[in-house]
């Protein structure tokens, strides 16, 4: 039972300490949609996903009235479009105009985002996956709500060189295409290695083939919270830290299942997980290297900056999942350069360097988010830093993932300008050393030997 103290104390948490609910994503399954004939594919797609979401917005709203409970985003993921795609698309164009359709049932059911323009190609390209993937630019450059992700490499597969020197070229194309928005359509781009099969988060959701036709997936948010109740501990010991971490991201989960059990019910579609994410916004409080900060560090990127980001990682998976039947998705600490206000200070400090958060990147749940990087960086410089981000999740055995956003006509120094939960992100530096003998090799790293389990 939820005692009086308790609804007090989640209220303080909303109002005053930044606790959202952060998505709502409703995964829905285009297996049955498939046809060999574009039209009718693209007119089932659309029908699907209109029957299967057109409550989804009604839904969140009426669940956020009864509780109080802010929800601030309403997505929908779907199965991989490389997939549903194949027998019908010829040409990137035939891909392109799937995109069109996905933004357009976007705005008709009033979804803040839809995931699933993605291709999974961890070991080998089909010819639909080639396509798609050379499609993203224009499919990019040409909606508003279509987010895409495609992943490169997996602790059993090994990570696929052709498909990631693809990809930072397809990230340039990407950034020109939308110049005029200051490359924002890098932003609904991301790469991976580990793609979990149901990640609620932009711009990585896909709707995996494991999954059931439909099925709800929640996402929540507290930063704020977590550094609110550490400053009542200031300059305790670790263990202290660490159970009053454990109890807060129980409480915060705890919000996330409630909402996740009612939306099931009141959509009549299964639930599926609780991602336990810290996921920071621009918002000042809401800011994960501000949870770094009051652990006692001076700025993000200083000294003992991984093993604290270890820490918070670990205390908030083990108090998560105590508070959730089912718990996925990517599930740990975002830490993205444009949404956390503290990350931003940081780099503008000259604390925090993109090989720093590559280091932090080997502890967290994620990797290289929402980076912004001097708009003339090479197509080679972009694919090697995938590579290295795939090789720490391959190698370790986690998901990670790259984000950057290379911004075209500024360079190190200048500020871009996103809006919204993006926020905002100083340009930083890239290492000019060049990678393009290693980059242009072609073929795909094998998998690491402890990949072989059976």
């Amino acid at each position: 039972m939820i005692n009086l103290f308790e609804v007090a104390e989640t209220n303080r948490m909303i109002e005053e300490e930044n606790l959202d609910v952060r998505t709502i994503t409703l995964g829905i399954s285009l297996l049955d949609c498939i046809d060999s004939d574009l039209a009718r594919l693209k007119d089932k797609i659309r029908r699907k996903i209109y029957e299967s979401s057109k409550d989804l917005v009604r839904t969140g709203e009426e669940i956020s009235r009864e509780f109080g409970i802010p929800i601030v985003n309403k997505r929908i993921s779907l199965t991989p479009i490389a997939l549903v795609g194949s027998a019908a698309c010829k040409s990137q164009e035939d891909f392109a105009s799937i995109a069109r359709t996905l933004d357009q049932t976007a705005k008709e059911v009033g979804v803040n985002f839809i995931g699933g323009y993605s291709a999974l190609v961890s070991k080998g390209m089909t010819p639909a996956d080639l396509l798609l993937i050379r499609s993203i630019p224009q499919a990019l450059s040409e909606t508003e709500r279509v987010c895409s992700s495609v992943n490169l490499g997996s602790t059993r597969t090994g990570i696929n060189m052709d498909a990631v020197k693809l990809m930072g070229e397809m990230i340039q194309e990407t950034a020109e295409r939308t110049r005029q928005q200051d490359s924002l359509g890098c932003a609904k781009l991301v790469v991976f290695c580990n793609a979990p099969d149901d990640n609620p988060f932009m711009a990585g959701a896909f709707h995996g083939v494991t999954e059931a036709d439909r099925v709800i997936n929640v996402g929540v948010s507290g930063p704020g919270v977590v550094k609110t109740a550490l400053e009542k501990v200031r300059g305790e010991n670790f263990e202290t830290l660490c159970e009053t971490i454990k109890k807060t991201a129980f409480k915060v989960t705890r919000v996330g299942q409630l909402v996740a059990k009612e939306a099931s019910r009141l959509l009549d579609v299964p639930f599926g997980i609780v991602d336990l994410s810290l996921a920071p916004t621009p918002a000042v409080g809401d800011s994960v290297a501000d949870i770094l900060c009051e652990m006692g560090l001076e700025q993000a990127g200083a000294p003992g900056t991984t093993a604290a980001l270890a820490l918070l990682n670990d205390q908030v998976k083990k108090g998560g999942v105590m508070a959730s039947s089912y718990v996925g998705g990517l599930s740990g600490a975002f830490i993205p350069v444009s949404e956390d206000q503290g990350m931003i200070d940081a780099v503008k400090a000259g604390a925090l360097t993109l090989e720093k958060l590559e280091a932090m990147t080997c502890v967290c749940s994620v990797g290289l988010d929402m980076i912004a990087i001097p708009g003339d960086t090479k197509p080679s410089t972009i694919s090697g830093i995938i590579a290295d981000e795939m090789a720490i999740g391959m190698v370790n055995q986690k998901t990670t993932a790259v984000r950057l956003i290379p911004v075209i006509g500024k360079g190190v120094g200048e500020t871009v300008e996103f809006g919204g939960l993006l926020g905002y992100a100083p340009i930083m530096p890239v290492n000019a050393f060049s990678c393009d003998g290693f980059v242009n090799r072609g073929g795909r790293i094998p998998a690491p030997i402890h990949s072989f389990k059976n």
